[in-house]
């Protein structure tokens, strides 16, 4: 079959990969075009843009990009037609794919969604066009299938699928003596930075995590470097500073070794959760985009292991509240001490909640058999 497929970040080009994998094991006539990153393309797809041309956060950088964006929409929906697929997937990334879906019902070619837009924490409204234009829902979050019942609409749980990519790589992972020479560390225990992806995000956040340094001088501070950015990208932030390291593409390595992060929420926060680094959630956008989204979001937290749980499990220093002094003190808190230990424990029940792992591999025998019968 001919699938098109859209992820428009780094982790929807991570799932769209996995699941690509199981749906070529399952269907030999796979073919495949569509937007998304480097793991796509490695598994065979066409890329037809790029995720990094695509990521544009808050309301004002939107409205400051709206002529781009409507162009990729147009230019998208054309590329849909000539391609004539079987069906499209898409990947979380709403503002964009909601409304390839409304297009595609228009034109009677199958839509299924994998990873929800996030309905359950603004615009409420959407349920109502996600069951007028989309075939199939897949969820990966626990609450999210109570969330859509109660609005009668029968999704697929299929689990998270970050439980088996981190699985994997937890088997190929080098000895702490072996990754430290590598990459050139010194001996000092490792703070990971996880700025987040976007260029806006990081020239916020970097800044402000890096004052740490001097800080917690018995520590070396590691920034995981975004994969859509390359080292000139991170050279101003580093340099002239000793016991300032990046790694590119070896973010997982990176929170395998590390005592603690200061992670841009997100995908983000539950990768380090599951890698067991006790965290500082750090968020900051612009100050116009930020008091928008106060009045239109109706959840108590903004990082996924804090949803998940739905309770306060990691700190989160949101806009004003993200700033030095305050992230010197919670990251104090969780570098040793009570606060260490009960998230630890904490992200043990997280991993419980999150179901048993195989989550490409069940969302593509669904999606397959969906398609067949």
């Amino acid at each position: 079959m001919k699938y098109y497929i859209i992820s428009g970040e780094a982790s929807g080009d991570l799932h769209a990969s996995n699941l690509i994998k199981e749906l070529k094991q399952l269907d030999p006539q796979f073919k495949a075009r569509g937007w998304g990153g480097d793991r796509m393309e490695q598994e065979g797809v066409e890329l037809v843009k790029h995720y990094r041309d695509l990521a544009f956060m808050g309301f004002i950088e939107v409205i400051a990009n709206l002529r781009t964006i409507l162009g990729n929409i147009k230019l998208c929906k054309e590329d849909i037609l000539a391609y004539k697929p079987d069906v499209v997937i898409l990947i979380d990334y709403p503002g964009f794919n909601l409304r390839i879906a409304k297009f595609l019902k228009q034109h009677n070619i199958s839509c299924f969604y994998y990873i929800s837009p996030q309905v359950w924490a603004w615009k409420e409204g959407r349920v109502k066009t996600i069951k007028e234009v989309v075939d199939k829902m897949f969820v990966i979050l626990p609450f999210e299938k109570p969330f859509y019942e109660k609005h009668n609409y029968a999704v697929d749980f299929v689990g998270h699928p970050l439980l088996d990519e981190i699985e994997s790589i937890k088997d190929k992972l080098p000895a702490k003596e072996s990754f430290y020479s590598e990459n050139n560390l010194s001996e000092k225990p490792i703070i990971a930075l996880l700025p987040g992806s976007r260029t806006q995000e990081i020239n916020k956040k970097l800044p402000v995590m890096l004052e740490m340094k001097n800080k917690f001088p018995q520590y070396q501070f590691v920034i995981a470097g975004a994969p859509s950015k390359d080292k000139d990208f991170y050279a101003p932030f580093i340099e002239g500073n000793e016991d300032v390291h990046l790694l590119l593409n070896k973010t997982y390595e990176l929170l395998s070794f590390s005592h603690a992060a200061l992670v841009t929420s997100g995908t983000a926060t539950l990768e380090t959760a599951l890698f067991h680094v006790p965290q500082v959630v750090c968020y900051k956008g612009s100050a116009i985009s930020y008091h928008i989204a106060k009045r239109l979001v109706n959840i108590e937290y903004i990082s996924l292991v804090n949803l998940i749980m739905d309770e306060e499990v990691v700190k989160e220093l949101i806009q004003h509240e993200f700033n030095s002094t305050n992230l010197e003190q919670e990251l104090g808190k969780i570098i040793e001490g009570s606060s260490r230990e009960a998230m630890l424990n904490n992200y043990d029940l997280l991993a419980k909640k999150l179901g048993k792992g195989g989550a490409s591999k069940k969302i593509a025998e669904l999606m397959i058999n969906y398609l067949t019968n």
